[in-house]
C-alpha cells in the first residue's frame, strides 16, 4: 500500500501545510474559517490506523469501494462528518446490492410489513424508499447480517443521523471512532458472507419461482423448516405469503407455496400469524380483493381462521401504527409525530380496547416512541403515550415489560435519553402487573445494575422474563 504521508515526511507537517493553505483561502474569500476542520492529531490518528481498517477489504469489494475513497479523503481534510456519511453511504450501497442479488421480493416482504406501500416495491430503484432502520431489521431476519452486526450498524446509523453531514450539528468524531466504524463496516457487511440458512432460503426461492419442486425436495424442505429458529422461520414465511399474494404470480410457484405453507405454518409465532391475518384484513379494505383472497386461501389451507382478527378496526390501527413509526423515524419528527399520535390515540378510544391480534405490535410500538429517538422528546406527543400506557391492562403492561428482548428497543436503549424513558415506563407499569412472574422480573428491571440495552443477553433477567412452562400432571 502506498502511503498518504511521503516518506521521511512528517504527517503533522503535511497535514498542517494543506490547513493553513485551505483556511488561508477560505478567510481570502471572506468565509469562516475557525471551527471547519477537525485538529491535526486526529486526523493523523486516523490516517495511521488505516492499514489496520482496510487490511479485511479485499478483491473486487475493495476495487469498487468508491465512497470509502470519499470518506478517507474527507478525513484527510478534516471533515470527518461528511467523512462518517460517505462511510454510511457506502455501507448501505453494499446492503442494497446485496439485497438486490439475493432476492428483492423476499426483502421487501420482510421489510414492508404495509401492503399500500408494498404493492409500489419492486424495482432496484425502489431500494432508495425503505429507511435504513428497515434495511437493517430485514437484512437481520434474513441473514444477510448478523445479530452483532446489526446491533453495531444500529449504532453507526444513529451518529450518522445526528453527527455527520447529513444535517447540522456540533457533535464532535474521534479519529479513532472514525476508523473503528469503517472497521467495523468491512467486517459486518462489505466482507460478510450470509449465513448457511441465508443460502439455502436464497437457493429455494430461487427453485420456488423457477419450477415445480418434486415431492421429495418438497419434503427436504420441510425438514429443513424443522430446524429453523422462530425469527427466521416468521421472516421465510413473509416472503412465501407475499409471493403467494402476488396477483402475477406463477401457477408453478403458486403450488410450490400451497405445499410449503402448511410445514412452515407450524414453526412460525403466533406474532407472524396474526400480522398475516391483519394484512388480509387489510386489503379487504382497501378493496384489494385478489389479494385478500389469496391470503385467506392460506390461512383456509391450515385452518388459520383464529388468527384473522376484527378486519376494519385491525386495519385502521395497523395503519395508524406504520404512520406513527414513520413520523418517528423521520428527520422532523418534533413536528410530524403528535399527529399520528392523537390518530391512534382515538382509534383505541378510552378504555384502550385493542385487538388480540395489534397488541404485541402495539405496545411495543408505544414503547419504542415513547422511549424517544435518542435526540429529544417529542413534547406535543409524550402526555399521549403516557396516556396510552396508563390504559394498558396486564398482559399489554407484560408484554411492555419484556420489550428489551426486540432488536430495535435494545438499539435505542444505548442512548442515555432512552434510558431515563425506561425508567419511568417501569414505574408507570408497575401498578398494572398482577402475574407474579411479572411482579419478579420487573423487581429485578429496577434493582439490576446492567444497563438497559444489554438486559436481553443476560440470563437470570431472560429467565425470568421467559418463565419455563408449567406441566400439568396426568390423572
Amino acid at each position: 500500500m502506498t502511503s498518504l504521508i511521503p516518506a521521511g515526511s512528517s504527517p503533522n507537517a503535511q497535514l498542517q501545510q494543506f490547513e493553513t493553505a485551505l483556511l488561508g483561502h477560505l478567510e481570502d474569500l471572506g468565509l469562516p474559517s475557525d471551527g471547519i476542520l477537525v485538529g491535526i492529531p486526529q486526523r493523523a490518528a486516523v490516517l495511521s490506523n488505516l492499514p489496520t481498517a482496510l487490511s479485511a477489504l479485499e478483491g473486487d469489494e475493495r476495487d469498487q469501494a468508491m465512497y470509502i475513497s470519499k470518506m478517507i479523503a474527507a478525513a484527510s481534510a478534516g471533515l470527518f462528518d461528511a467523512a462518517l456519511n460517505y462511510l454510511w453511504d457506502e455501507t448501505v450501497g453494499v446492503l442494497r446490492q446485496r439485497v438486490e442479488t439475493y432476492d428483492l421480493g423476499y426483502f421487501f416482504d420482510v421489510a414492508v410489513p404495509s401492503p399500500d406501500r408494498r404493492k409500489y416495491l419492486s424495482k432496484p430503484e425502489d431500494l432508495a424508499q425503505v429507511a435504513d432502520v428497515d434495511l437493517l431489521r430485514a437484512t437481520k431476519e434474513m441473514g444477510l447480517l448478523s445479530d452483532v452486526g446489526h446491533h453495531q450498524l444500529d449504532g453507526i446509523r444513529y451518529m450518522r443521523n445526528h453527527a455527520s453531514a447529513a444535517h447540522p450539528n456540533q457533535i464532535e468524531i474521534s479519529g479513532l471512532q472514525l476508523v473503528s466504524w469503517l472497521e467495523t463496516c468491512i467486517r459486518q457487511v462489505i466482507m460478510a458472507p450470509p449465513d448457511e440458512v441465508a443460502a439455502e432460503v436464497g437457493r429455494l426461492l430461487k427453485n420456488i419461482k423457477e419450477r415445480r419442486l418434486t415431492d421429495l425436495e418438497a419434503g427436504s424442505t420441510a425438514i429443513f423448516f424443522s430446524n429453523l429458529v422462530p425469527d427466521r422461520a416468521d421472516s421465510i414465511s413473509s416472503g412465501l405469503f407475499g409471493l403467494y399474494s402476488d396477483p402475477n404470480v406463477a401457477a408453478h410457484t403458486a403450488d410450490n407455496v400451497r405445499d410449503l405453507w402448511p410445514p412452515i405454518w407450524q414453526y412460525i409465532s403466533d406474532d407472524a400469524r396474526y400480522r398475516f391475518g391483519t394484512l388480509i384484513a387489510r386489503h379487504v379494505a382497501n378493496a384489494d380483493h385478489d389479494r385478500a383472497a389469496k391470503g385467506r386461501e392460506l390461512f383456509d389451507l391450515v385452518d388459520g381462521g383464529s388468527f384473522l382478527p376484527e378486519p376494519v378496526r385491525a386495519a385502521e390501527i395497523s395503519r395508524s401504527l406504520e404512520a406513527l413509526l414513520t413520523a418517528h423515524h423521520g428527520w422532523n419528527n418534533f413536528a410530524t409525530e403528535p399527529a399520528p399520535a392523537r390518530a391512534l390515540e382515538e382509534l383505541v378510544g378510552t378504555q384502550g380496547d385493542i385487538p388480540k391480534a395489534l397488541a404485541k405490535r402495539y405496545v411495543e410500538t408505544i414503547v419504542e416512541v415513547f422511549l424517544s429517538n435518542g435526540s429529544g422528546i417529542t413534547w406535543a406527543a409524550d402526555p399521549i403515550y403516557r396516556r396510552l400506557i396508563e390504559k394498558f391492562d396486564s398482559t399489554q403492561a407484560g408484554y411492555a415489560l419484556r420489550a428489551f428482548k426486540g432488536v430495535n428497543i435494545a438499539s435505542r436503549l444505548q442512548t442515555d435519553l432512552a434510558r431515563g424513558q425506561w425508567k419511568k415506563l417501569l414505574e408507570l407499569l408497575e401498578p398494572k402487573l398482577t402475574r407474579n412472574v411479572d411482579r419478579s422480573l420487573h423487581d429485578a428491571l429496577q434493582k439490576t445494575n446492567i444497563t438497559p440495552d444489554l438486559l436481553s443477553k443476560d440470563r437470570a433477567i431472560l429467565n425470568l422474563a421467559n418463565p419455563p412452562a408449567v406441566k400439568l400432571r396426568k390423572g
